[in-house]
């Protein structure tokens, strides 16, 4: 085990870089601060129309830190993962503490699909997501993101890019310029727990 906190954590994001470890299995951690930042635009995410169909149907529900726990074990339920014991017991620590937060989809009493990462400041930093069924994790993403905008949030990180999360309107920056966002976006005040939950097609509208 490392002598890693969870304020140290805090810190480590404030200043631009996260952990991670090579298996699930793996003793070791390491800092990471890529070259290139991946990042979504607050209020440029981008619905398809399969996705904006899946909305339309209605037949989940959303709910906030209802199972951080579970969302991250499903998040490291792949075949390689950044997720050991430590990285799952430092998240939830942070999660006790008000700074690590999930957005789930339920269908039934099942967990579909949910995405969790970090406040801090007005910087949410976007650490994995899952889905176990058609859209799921796209379904987490819409609604992630319309919290973030209105929780008045400047900065959504997702660390790296893949062409997913490209086709939802990332975007990659170089460090520099991810940097010069940091400082602002931590120092400043947001809010992820109190904007309520559109329906989907107020969520439809608005996106």
């Amino acid at each position: 085990m490392s002598d890693i906190t969870p304020e140290l954590l805090l810190q480590a994001y404030a200043n631009g870089v996260f952990p991670m470890a090579d298996s699930a299995d793996s003793d070791e951690i390491y800092w990471v601060d890529p070259t290139d930042r991946g990042i979504f635009p607050i209020n440029g995410f981008h619905i398809s129309r399969s996705l904006r169909r899946a909305l339309r149907r209605d037949d989940y529900s959303i709910h906030v830190d209802a199972n951080f726990g579970q969302t991250v074990m499903n998040c490291a339920k792949r075949d390689e993962t950044w997720i050991n014991a430590e990285i799952f017991a430092l998240y939830n620590q942070l999660h006790g503490l008000g700074f690590a937060h999930s957005v789930e989809v339920w269908r039934a009493d099942q967990m579909i699909g949910g995405v969790y990462g970090v406040a801090l400041g007005s910087a949410f930093f976007g650490e994995s997501m899952f889905s176990a069924a058609t859209n799921g994790s796209k379904i987490a993403l819409a609604y992630l993101t319309h919290r973030l905008a209105a929780g008045g949030f400047q900065l959504f990180d997702t660390q790296f890019i893949t062409p997913h999360l490209a086709s939802l309107g990332a975007i990659e920056i170089p460090r520099a310029a991810y940097h010069d966002m940091l400082f602002p976006a931590v120092t400043a005040e947001a809010n992820f727990t109190d904007p309520i939950t559109p329906s989907p097609a107020i969520l439809i509208a608005q996106t």
